[in-house]
């Protein structure tokens, strides 16, 4: 089976592009092309942490929903929420409802506060993590990576939840930390491209 199918203007895209209407513009204008906004970068954290057990197409419908109800997933804001916003975010039904996972979004923006205290910007410290090439898999053939469980592993120890190295290897590769768009599709090269230029945050420490 080949890893792409045509898009809507005939050119290739990645095969899982087919799965729902929504996913062709995702796919063409975010996934993949690097991210160093902090915001972004934790607001992806909590939607794949969100989306354990689910669809990414039932999060992606729901995405504006999470911005309206984490205040855009500023995390000194919603490091301030207390166990009433947990409940009253329960009650919402634009959202996941599942305390364990609301709960984990308030205690991964405290600990967000403590990284970047440390580390500058979160941006700084996720792009430490980047693989180099000669430790990438071939395109989509891969769910977890050594990047993915030592970024997983270290985010743990800070005190990090649903930070799985499945969670964070699907964050690294709509964030751009690696270019898995499909050999053959018109993304790729968009992406390569992207990540050419891009500058790099630094960390106020190196690991």
């Amino acid at each position: 089976m080949s890893a792409t199918i045509p898009g809507p203007d005939g050119r290739p895209r990645c095969r899982w592009c087919a799965a729902a209407p929504e996913f062709m513009p995702y796919h063409d204008s975010e996934w993949g092309f690097p991210v160093d906004d902090d915001h972004r970068l934790f607001e992806k954290l909590c939607l794949e942490g969100f989306q354990s057990g689910l669809s990414w197409r039932t999060i992606l419908a729901k995405r504006e929903n999470f911005r309206s109800a984490f205040l855009g997933f500023d995390f000194d804001c919603i490091a301030r929420f207390m166990d009433a916003d947990i409940e009253r975010l329960l009650q919402d039904p634009g959202i996941v409802r599942h305390r364990g996972k609301i709960a984990a979004v308030v205690n991964n923006a405290r600990h967000a506060q403590e990284l970047v205290k440390q580390e500058g910007s979160l941006a700084a410290y996720v792009w430490r993590f980047e693989p180099k090439a000669s430790e990438l898999s071939p395109p989509q053939t891969a769910s977890v990576s050594a990047a993915s469980i030592a970024m997983s592993k270290d985010l743990k120890k800070r005190g990090w939840s649903f930070v799985g190295p499945t969670t964070v290897f699907a964050f690294m590769q709509a964030m751009g930390l690696i270019n898995d768009h499909a050999e053959g599709c018109v993304v790729r090269d968009k992406a390569a491209a992207a990540r050419a230029t891009f500058r790099r945050p630094t960390s106020i420490k190196r690991i």
